[in-house]
């Protein structure tokens, strides 16, 4: 039998068993509404409680300023279309997930000015032209923490001040960041975070939206008062404890330095695959890049098919953001690095998170 082995985390991780073994009983035995008053519902809100704990102590935030949504797009969209009214400014960049670009250009149509901001030959941005970018009528900024294609990390806490003293609510999409770097909206100094659970082995479905205390936003959905009038809808429930026990194992293993065990591991694969092929390079090699997460270019070959190729050899690789997945365009990302567009369509190896023996055997 052909061993497989699972090289595309950034698209979406594997559910852990400790975290299915957290979630079995709320399909079945504890399936209360957590609105309801009776123990079955008091049960219920009891476990999105504790996850909602869960959650706060992954980002250093208190409890309530956790919203549970259904994902990160969901969380991306709320903050943008929520956080805004017609005739403001908002701030982004131009290497941001279609998550907030496509909202960010749905903005325009609802009334609001928006400032792409372009970043560096890594992939960077700079604090500076957020600065520049700047106007009186500025709402929000919004600047991914890590690329899901590069994995370059942008300078969240420059900006974050940035932001405080110009009076600005910042928002930064930490969902390729959350369980792979510790978190701190203390030290970012955002107003609004987005993860999404299915990133960090728990279920696809679930996420959040850190909303600082005192931070005013509008819901996009209409009907009760959940999520403290935030997010209207019956939580997912099991989704939702899935959630929280992920994050309480992405906690742990942050604390335990797994996250330079997989540097290491991505940093040597990377040196065997350069020194072993010819016309091979790595896309922001030179920019701090969460540990997971190379983009790998090879001249001579067709993206696509070498996804194929490698799929068939049983080493599963993505060619691009996943949620890009058909389009024959070159990644937006690595255009707006500059990099030409015949290297901007290669395949992207984008994550070395797989089993043990997986991530080792470029470097034995």
């Amino acid at each position: 039998m052909m061993r497989r082995v699972y090289m595309d985390a950034n698209a979406t991780t594997p559910l852990l068993p400790e975290v299915f073994e957290a979630m079995r009983p709320y399909f079945i035995e504890r399936f209360g509404n957590a609105s309801s008053v009776h123990s079955f519902g008091q049960q219920a809100r009891g476990a999105v409680e504790m996850a909602r704990m869960s959650v706060a102590a992954l980002l250093h935030c208190r409890p309530a300023e956790i919203v549970f949504t259904s994902g990160g797009t969901e969380s991306d969209n709320l903050a943008l279309f929520g956080a805004t009214r017609q005739g403001d400014h908002v701030i982004t960049t131009t290497i941001e997930h279609h998550a907030v670009l496509h909202a960010a250009e749905q903005l325009v149509h609802c009334g609001r000015d928006v400032t792409f901001v372009p970043v560096n030959s890594d992939g960077v941005v700079d604090p500076g032209d957020i600065r520049r970018a700047l106007r009186q009528n500025t709402r929000l900024i919004s600047v991914m923490m890590a690329n899901n294609e590069t994995g370059a990390i942008q300078p969240v806490e420059e900006i974050g001040r940035i932001a405080v003293e110009a009076g600005v609510q910042f928002h930064t999409d930490a969902v390729q960041t959350a369980g792979k770097l510790p978190l701190d909206v203390e030290k970012i100094g955002c107003h609004l975070l987005s993860i999404s659970g299915h990133k960090m082995h728990a279920p696809q479905g679930t996420g959040i939206l850190f909303v600082r205390k005192d931070t005013k936003i509008e819901p996009l959905f209409f009907g009760g008062t959940h999520e403290r009038q935030r997010r209207a809808g019956t939580e997912n429930l099991a989704g939702i404890v899935g959630l929280g026990k992920a994050a309480e194992i992405a906690r742990k293993g942050i604390e335990d330095g797994v996250p330079l065990q997989i540097a290491a591991l991505r940093d040597c694969m990377e040196r065997e695959i350069l020194a072993r092929v010819e016309g091979a390079g790595a896309h922001s090699i030179g920019a701090k890049r969460v540990p997971n997460t190379t983009n790998l270019w090879f001249d001579y070959l067709e993206g696509e098919a070498l996804v194929i190729s490698l799929d068939l050899k049983g080493l599963a690789v993505s060619g691009g953001s996943a949620c890009a997945s058909g389009a024959s365009e070159p990644s937006h990302v690595l255009t707006a690095m500059n990099v030409p567009a015949a290297r901007a369509s290669q395949p992207a190896l984008q994550s070395v998170e797989a089993d043990g023996g997986g991530r080792r055997r470029f470097c034995d």
